[in-house]
């Protein structure tokens, strides 16, 4: 494949750069000093010492081997993701900016989170340098993710609670982006997944694809072979496309995103854009979004916070596009009993996010021969999402 994004962003037809005028000239400041640093020597030193010793990579990866056989077919593997400072890949991404934001002489952060994680990272690496943090978080979300919320506040960020809308995670992306216009001069916003308009979905995939430049080396190493499928869940897609992208000149590797199926494929009740979604603009680039005939983005739902968005990274609307990635989705109830059978098979807690991954796998699997590989990205840890699915649990019981 020839490389992506273009000059001006475009993955394909998708992509972009949608903002206020405002946005244009920082957004030009921000291309150009990424990709100084993504060819500067000591910047990428510097990045691969904290990955190594502060983040904690490389990170293992773990043959699940009572899951493979409870599921009686392919061979699991688990990119261990969970096992990162902070627990989730959102570290890899927030390390990545921030020495970006100081390399370019910002002094104050700010950052949307869904479920947590991300606001969890960026909150550490503004610790870890002295900075100033602001989180946006919609109401929702901090209802449902309140260990993440204390954690930010322990790490001494300010955390803002949003009203608008839905309260979730597209709401608070659009109370970021105002707090930037508003306060460009000093302000860094460390947006965390593979969205939003250009340079960001490429800076995020860069920082991410250490996960599948990891994963590609260790399964050569444990199987001397590639795997024959990858799987990943799919929000905004920053795990997914991490783990994807080193792999995409491996054509006889399958790639397989999965979204929030929620309650049902009908309006309002899922997130999986795939399954019922068109082309459209949301909050700075053009992708695969959920809206109506009349162009109003329509409310989402899934019981994992981290999945319950709009639109999905425009990397991946262009894989689908030209069938090197595909993408399907399982329901709130399928990756529920992922959650407990990867808890129970292997010690592992999953977060709800990766619990849709693995539910594919659940799905798949027994189809296949046991000589067949998955490898599985396990984005993070489900510490965040135990209140979160005994409230469930104890509403459906």
């Amino acid at each position: 494949m020839k490389a992506y994004p273009n000059d001006t962003g475009w993955f394909e037809k998708y992509g972009g750069t949608f903002v206020p005028e405002t946005l244009i000239e920082p957004l030009r400041e921000l291309r150009e000093s990424y990709l100084a640093c993504r060819s500067d020597s000591s910047f990428q030193n510097e990045l691969r010492d904290l990955l190594r010793n502060y983040v904690g990579r490389e990170t293992p990866l773990t043959f699940a081997k009572r899951l493979s056989e409870k599921l009686n077919g392919a061979k699991i593997y688990l990119k261990r993701e969970d096992l990162t400072h902070t627990g989730a890949h959102k570290i890899n991404n927030a390390i990545g900016q921030i020495l970006l934001a100081r390399r370019m002489g910002k002094t104050r952060i700010i950052a949307e989170t869904g479920a947590g994680q991300h606001g969890v990272a960026t909150a550490t690496v503004a610790a870890l340098f002295g900075l100033e943090c602001v989180i946006y978080m919609g109401r929702v979300d901090m209802a449902r993710q309140a260990p993440n919320v204390q954690r930010m506040g322990l790490l001494g960020a300010k955390v803002i609670p949003v009203d608008a809308g839905t309260c979730t995670l597209k709401d608070a992306v659009s109370e970021a982006m105002r707090d930037w216009v508003t306060n460009i001069k000093n302000t860094y916003y460390i947006l965390g997944s593979a969205l939003g308009p250009h340079p960001y979905p490429m800076m995020v995939r860069d920082f991410q694809s250490v996960i599948g430049t990891e994963a590609r080396a260790q399964i050569l190493q444990r199987e001397n072979r590639l795997p024959d499928e990858l799987v990943a869940c799919v929000g905004g897609g920053s795990n997914a496309i991490g783990l994807f992208y080193p792999f995409l000149s491996d054509g006889q590797v399958v790639m397989t995103g999965v979204e929030a199926g929620g309650r049902s494929l009908t309006s309002g009740n899922h997130a999986a854009r795939f399954q019922g979604g068109s082309v459209g603009v949301l909050q700075g680039t053009q992708t695969f979004i959920l809206q109506t005939s009349e162009g109003q983005i329509e409310n989402t739902h899934s019981i994992s916070a981290g999945l319950d968005y709009a639109a999905v990274g425009p990397e991946h609307a262009m894989l689908r596009d030209l069938g090197r990635a595909r993408y399907t989705s399982v329901s709130d109830v399928e990756a529920l009993k992922a959650f407990h059978l990867l808890s129970e098979t292997e010690g592992i807690i999953p977060a709800l996010e990766s619990s849709h991954a693995l539910a594919y796998v659940m799905r798949e699997a027994a189809l296949k021969k046991s000589d067949f590989i998955f490898l599985v990205g396990l984005s993070g840890r489900g510490d965040k999402d135990l209140s979160s699915v005994l409230d469930y649990e104890k509403r459906h019981a």
